[in-house]
């Protein structure tokens, strides 16, 4: 019987359970503090509409999206009328105007600038009361929060906190995954002395890499993102963290090619001698990034099977040479992510990091959730 997933060109699992073991993992690591999940995204690509209720049944409360929009997703998920102690935070802040979907929709904007600050502080004024917020702020990354000189502006005026209710000071750690950088010690310093000044309002500075930097580093809050997800948050170090996803690809045709043939665009690929070539149904339309032509590999019953060729945008080649050929006919899966072949191992061969393979997986994929 013709099915979905037996008809689909690549099949990605998705097991929720080991999502739910990663958090808790991290939940026990911080200790006291809390632990967030960061479900901008769309979960990193896994489906965030999947994934928020099984965090929430791990024990998490707060939740960050990058956008607006995801955040009203998400409520949809998680409708605050139903999870009144679950907090949807933004971490983009608020976009000029949309102040009052934020409140509609009951989300917590990061705010990252004095334009920002001063808006979300009109309303209150305007509404008669404070309004829930986090303030982020640069402690060297350059990218989102308020730099040093808004910082000092804000907390030299007059009335800093009025109209606000404050819940979270944060900022972002830029080299968390190199835990002998210098700047990790230096953005701890400015943040604690940021906190000094706060007068000890909630802290928030620990990433995934972070939370691995030790407890100084965890504060209140810790803000935990791809290794939810199974990526490494200690590269060069062995992953404590479950593998998340198995990506199966299916074999359209295979072929026995002569020696001297090529193989795919630009004829990158030439055979060194007879070989048997599968197509896979997987390519860079799917999130297989093209930097992967004629480098890695997939697994067939854990035998290795190399790309050989350009990554095209619907399929790749493989050479399946010396595998039993009943195990690589029409129709048959290999495994391009695995836990013997993870995220992490692929971005490496990729020349990028687990967070584009994660993202980058593709919307035509038959998708199964396990361990719900």
């Amino acid at each position: 019987m013709n099915t979905p997933e037996s008809r689909a060109g690549a099949v990605l699992t998705i097991d929720l359970a080991a999502i739910e073991d990663n958090y808790r993992l991290l939940q026990r690591r911080v200790g006291a503090a809390a632990c967030a999940a960061v479900l901008k995204a769309d979960a990193y690509g896994l489906g965030a509409a999947h994934v928020a209720p099984v965090l929430r049944r791990a024990g998490c409360r707060h939740f960050f999206v990058a956008h607006l929009e995801e955040g009203i997703a998400l409520r949809r998920t998680l409708p605050a009328a139903q999870f009144a102690d679950t907090q949807v935070f933004v971490l983009h802040g608020v976009p000029p105007g949309a102040e009052m979907d934020l409140l509609e929709h009951q989300l917590t904007p990061v705010l990252n600038s004095r334009q920002q600050l001063d808006a979300w502080r009109a309303l209150a004024r305007q509404l008669g009361r404070a309004l829930p917020a986090i303030v982020q702020a640069d402690t060297g990354m350059s990218r989102m929060g308020m730099p040093p000189a808004e910082v000092d502006a804000w907390l030299d005026s007059s009335d800093p906190f009025g109209g606000l209710a404050l819940q979270y000071v944060m900022s972002h750690l830029a080299v968390a995954d190199e835990p002998d950088h210098p700047m990790n010690g230096l953005q701890l310093a400015r943040f604690a002395a940021l906190r000094q000044r706060l007068g000890g309002i909630p802290g928030s500075l620990a990433n995934s890499s972070g939370i691995f930097l030790g407890a100084d580093y965890h504060f209140d809050l810790a803000r935990p993102g791809v290794a939810l997800y199974g990526a490494n948050p200690q590269p060069g170090q062995p992953n404590p963290m479950r593998p998340v996803v198995t990506l199966q690809g299916r074999i359209v045709q295979t072929r026995r090619i002569a020696e001297g043939d090529y193989v795919g665009y630009a004829l990158s690929y030439q055979a060194p001698g007879e070989r048997t070539i599968a197509t896979v149904s997987v390519g860079y339309a799917d999130g297989w990034l093209r930097h992967l032509s004629n480098r890695g590999h997939v697994l067939v019953d854990g035998v290795r099977a190399p790309v050989v060729g350009r990554v095209s945008m619907d399929s790749i080649t493989v050479d399946v040479t010396g595998i039993a050929p009943a195990r690589v006919t029409p129709g048959a899966l290999v495994d391009l992510l695995s836990a013997d072949q993870t995220v992490d191992d692929v971005a490496a061969l990729a020349g990028t990091i687990g967070y584009e393979i994660l993202t980058s997986l593709g919307l035509r994929y038959h998708r199964r959730y396990t361990g719900a």
